[in-house]
């Protein structure tokens, strides 16, 4: 039996997840509504206090899911749109968000999802030039270090592109680290907040754990065993799955939970921060234009990013493995768009 508090908390929205603002609502469009990410996101936005439309596209089953998750006792209202209605999907859309594309299987890293799933990302890129183009864009399909300077260069080609309004959603690196590091600091995860810098994918994952209070205390085995499960803690999704799909669940958590830092920051509310994948200045000169860190947001999307700071002696190795990675991550991105 449910106790009368658990029912209240299961009626209420998460406040854990969501934080809101007492500005405007936003119209949300969510393009590949009907995949293993989206319907779970397409959910948890449903249930965002800041989203005033919720507008699901996906090529099959986004008025399926548009029609359940509509259900949901919350004031947004949901619509759902075919294969063949995704201008009509985008328009007046304030924050797009891309789960789009295939997932992973055993085996499989994020750049074997490339050739496909590029596609799919450019493609739905040059209709939001078309319909949408100063909406914020936030990419969740893998590989995240490519598609999003696709997504840039398509925006690009069409004379819309505004760094400001591009993301990258790393988020789920952030929730890793969070969880994996309260996991070996028996700490709650919400005091084990850690900053992940770089990109999306092994080892270009580069998590600061020296700037966090219960982080800078992991040393040796237990550091090393720590890093290589946020960076590739997506590996035991895959896994455990056993070729049935990588990670859906947490993946929509993060994307539900960015997006709703960049609602906040678009409604004014002051020192909304979260690390992203971003047109960036700070490796600019090491050739790596993009790269995630953390980032200001407000009314015109990215307002600051922030420097990384200090870095431990093993952060510096791993900066050092990340950035020729990401470096060749960026330009197969924009190659084949070129």
């Amino acid at each position: 039996m449910f106790s009368r508090s658990a029912i209240r908390a299961l009626a209420a929205p998460s406040s854990r997840l969501f934080s809101s603002s007492s500005a405007r609502q936003t119209k949300v469009a969510v393009l590949g509504a009907g995949g293993g990410i989206g319907q779970p996101l397409s959910l948890l936005l449903k249930s965002d206090p800041l989203v005033t439309s919720l507008s699901l596209y996906d090529i099959r089953g986004a008025p399926g899911v548009a029609a359940d998750v509509s259900h949901v006792d919350t004031a947004s209202e949901v619509k759902g749109y075919a294969a063949d209605q995704l201008d009509e999907a985008l328009e007046g859309a304030k924050v797009i968000v891309i789960p789009a594309g295939v997932p992973r299987k055993p085996g499989m890293t994020r750049d074997d999802l490339f050739n496909t799933n590029a596609s799919i990302v450019r493609d739905l890129a040059a209709a939001v030039a078309r319909v949408s183009p100063t909406a914020c864009v936030l990419v969740i399909s893998n590989p995240v270090n490519s598609t999003v300077p696709i997504v840039a260069a398509t925006l690009e080609k069409a004379g819309v592109f505004d760094p400001k309004r591009l993301f990258g959603v790393t988020t789920l690196d952030v929730v890793r680290a969070a969880r994996f590091l309260g996991g070996v600091s028996n700490a709650n995860p919400a005091d084990t907040r850690v900053t992940v810098v770089g990109g999306h994918s092994g080892a270009t994952i580069v998590p600061l754990l020296s700037q966090s209070s219960y982080g800078k205390t992991v040393t040796g085995d237990v550091y090393d065993k720590l890093v290589y499960r946020i960076q590739y803690g997506g590996d035991e999704v895959v896994k455990a799955k056993d070729g049935a799909g990588s990670a859906t669940l947490s993946m929509a958590y993060a994307g539900a939970k960015f997006a709703n830092t960049v609602l906040r920051g678009l409604n004014g509310e002051k020192g909304v921060v979260a690390p992203t994948f971003v047109k960036s200045p700070l490796y600019a000169d090491q050739g790596v234009d993009f790269f995630s860190s953390n980032v200001e947001l407000g009314p015109n999307g990215v307002e600051k990013i922030h420097p990384i700071g200090d870095l431990s002696a093993e952060e510096q190795k791993l900066m050092e493995a990340c950035i020729p990675e990401l470096r060749k991550n960026i330009e197969k991105g924009k190659a084949f768009v070129a």
